[in-house]
């Protein structure tokens, strides 16, 4: 049902009026993988795949909910926020932000709809955060600047869903903006945006198929032995906050101390972290296959060091890399989900075709493939409703 227009007539239908509207995209990861929660860089972008919302305040004190791809609809007061993992919790964990900041949510009627797909590593609980938060500060007039509900959304996540995530995906699909990439501190929590131009060359994201579900103890594990790690460095260098303050030197000299796994852990991290600053250089100076060889060494530590790759994404690296595409890794938090790859556009076609086909004798299972747009962040948009009366 994805589209506005589609959205905007089904919640007039369901519930009697005319809804605003609003759009939260899904995001796409350049390079920095994991940097977010250890204080790094990341170069995050909005897609052309995203949540719409069809939302209106009602005078009942209940949040009636519509997820129309689920044809699920569930009603609840500000009484009944509960942590979950379904859709819902991520939702309640939103509006107790709102009131954990001391702002007064009135209650509302929404129905939401998505082309994101789930458990892709495109953040669509990110975007289902993000754009509910954007729509009731617009509705209500909370006076929440961005970065404030990025913040709201990340700490959905957390208290309500259970993961540890950093702020990268909520940011980027606030913050973007259409045919930019953002370089973000997530120290700062500042950004810069990069003007993109591949050339003769797109993004192509190849889905494995293998789902993954970020509430899942893999992820917080590493943010844990990160956090370890630091904790053991902070004992020669008291001045260090965050693998963002460590280099490979500091962390030899720590390495008795650690376990194979804290080290393996901090060293991709201390080495993304770098990456990710260097392929900056590159983007803006327009070296692309520099650029997409750090792509490639992302992957592989991603592979071999911080242990959240599958079978699936290091094949379809592989095939990348033997087939002479400039640049591919897996993206997203792991464990599945998504390589992006920088394909030739005059090679797209015969790309897909071959890996559907090979990938299929491997598996025994049809990758999904999707062409890439960068995309503005959240933001109100019209539809056919608002243009009907005049």
């Amino acid at each position: 049902m994805n589209s506005s227009n589609k959205v905007a007539a089904s919640f007039e239908k369901n519930f009697g009026k005319r809804p605003e509207v609003f759009a939260a995209p899904g995001r796409i990861n350049l390079i920095g993988e994991h940097t977010d929660y250890n204080q790094g860089f990341v170069m995050p972008a909005a897609i052309n795949k995203q949540f719409v919302f069809a939302i209106a305040p009602n005078d009942t004190g209940l949040f009636n909910i519509v997820a129309a791809d689920l044809d699920e609809q569930l009603s609840f007061s500000l009484k009944e926020l509960t942590p979950g993992n379904r859709w819902h919790n991520y939702l309640m964990g939103v509006l107790d932000g709102f009131v954990r900041r001391g702002k007064e949510v009135g209650a509302v009627d929404c129905m939401f709809s998505s082309n994101i797909p789930p458990g892709a590593g495109l953040s669509s609980s990110a975007a289902l955060c993000s754009g509910f938060g954007f729509a009731l500060n617009e509705i209500f007039d909370s006076g929440f600047d961005r970065l404030e509900l990025a913040l709201i959304a990340q700490e959905a996540e957390h208290r309500f869903a259970g993961t540890k995530c950093g702020i990268m995906d909520m940011y980027a699909s606030l913050f973007s903006h259409e045919g930019s990439v953002l370089l973000l501190d997530c120290r700062s929590n500042q950004h810069e945006y990069l003007n993109v131009n591949f050339g003769d060359h797109a993004i192509l994201l190849i889905d494995t198929k293998v789902k993954h579900a970020l509430n899942d103890s893999g992820y917080n594990d590493r943010r844990a032995a990160c956090e370890e790690g630091v904790r053991i460095l902070q004992k020669k260098f008291p001045e260090v906050k965050s693998l963002r303050d460590v280099n490979l030197e500091a962390l030899a000299q720590a390495r008795t101390e650690m376990s194979d796994n804290v080290y393996n852990k901090c060293h991709y991290i201390v080495k993304e972290i770098d990456r990710t600053q260097k392929a900056a250089v590159l983007l803006k100076s327009g070296d692309i296959a520099g650029f997409g060889k750090l792509m490639y060494e992302t992957h592989w530590g991603l592979s071999k060091e911080f242990d959240v790759s599958c079978a699936e994404s290091d094949w379809l690296v592989e095939w990348a890399s033997n087939n002479r595409l400039i640049g591919a890794r897996q993206m997203g938090g792991g464990f599945g989900g998504c390589t992006i790859n920088l394909v030739r556009k005059d090679q797209q076609t015969s790309v897909i075709s071959n890996v559907r086909e090979k990938y299929f004798a491997a598996f025994k299972k049809e990758p999904d493939f999707y062409q890439i747009e960068l995309s503005s962040g959240v933001r109100k948009i019209k539809t056919s409703l608002d243009w009907r009366e005049r």
